[in-house]
């Protein structure tokens, strides 16, 4: 079974876009050491506001246009056919295949923090540990991502998986907005029922805390553990259901 999850990362690491990545790594590099050159304004900020943005639409890209391709191939491929006729279960197909994919996204943005780190200590910018949180939450971020991927493609098109999964990332970031403009109707119904459907999105606003490094650091250790746990269980509820639906999927020769 571990195979499964070590032949999946083997795929990844054999795709050309990891090359893509590396390249990417330097050149961002490159232009955050040069960064204060191009701006009047606290160049800690900018550097670290650009290189916590960049991760997270990095992979959010990533995820949506390079795993979710590679999902599908297995099944137009028919590679699928092959080891679902070996006695493995099709909930351990789908746990390890999406440790794989997990395991590559982890390395590869472990590596960009270390290098974002790398960075920081050169610009003589503090590692501070909002920092640290802010990267934890965005690969949570990555992962529910990921998860929304597996979910949606065990019934949708690839297509449309990216179309929805595109439209729940955006949703969920914007529920503040949206609360802020429904309090001021005072409708008590309509401000319950949009926290309420808030509770079916994952909490992507809430570990969205990136935004706020430099404007807000009174964070209690107790958000920490909330979101964290949050995230977790979410992210479980989505592979659970994943897993529901794909026993009862029927693939075609």
């Amino acid at each position: 079974m571990f195979n499964i999850a070590l032949n999946t990362f083997r795929e990844i690491t054999r795709n050309k876009f990891l090359y893509l990545i590396i390249f990417f790594a330097f050149v961002l590099i490159v232009f955050s050491i040069s960064l204060w050159k191009l701006t009047i304004w606290d160049d800690s900020k900018i550097i670290t506001d650009f290189w916590l943005g960049m991760i997270e639409i990095f992979w959010f890209l990533s995820v949506l246009f390079v795993w979710s391709q590679l999902l599908f191939k297995e099944i137009e491929w028919k590679t699928i056919f092959l080891i679902l006729s070996k006695p493995i279960k099709r909930w351990e197909f789908i746990i390890w295949k999406f440790l794989g994919f997990s395991l590559c996204i982890a390395l590869i943005v472990l590596l960009q923090a270390i290098l974002f780190f790398i960075v920081l200590f050169l610009k003589d910018i503090s590692i501070t540990w909002l920092i640290i949180w802010s990267l934890i939450f965005t690969f949570f971020k990555l992962e529910i991502l990921l998860g929304l991927v597996f979910f949606f493609s065990t019934f949708m098109s690839n297509i449309l998986t990216i179309l929805v999964s595109v439209m729940i990332y955006f949703i969920s970031h914007s529920f503040s907005l949206l609360l802020d403009l429904v309090n001021k109707t005072e409708n008590i119904i309509l401000i319950n029922s949009i926290k309420v459907v808030q509770l079916l999105f994952p909490p992507f606003e809430a570990l969205n805390i990136k935004d706020v490094i430099w404007s807000f650091t009174d964070f209690k250790p107790l958000y920490f553990l909330f979101n964290t746990t949050y995230s977790l269980v979410y992210l479980s509820l989505i592979i659970i259901f994943t897993v529901l639906i794909f026993n009862r999927k029927k693939f075609e020769n």
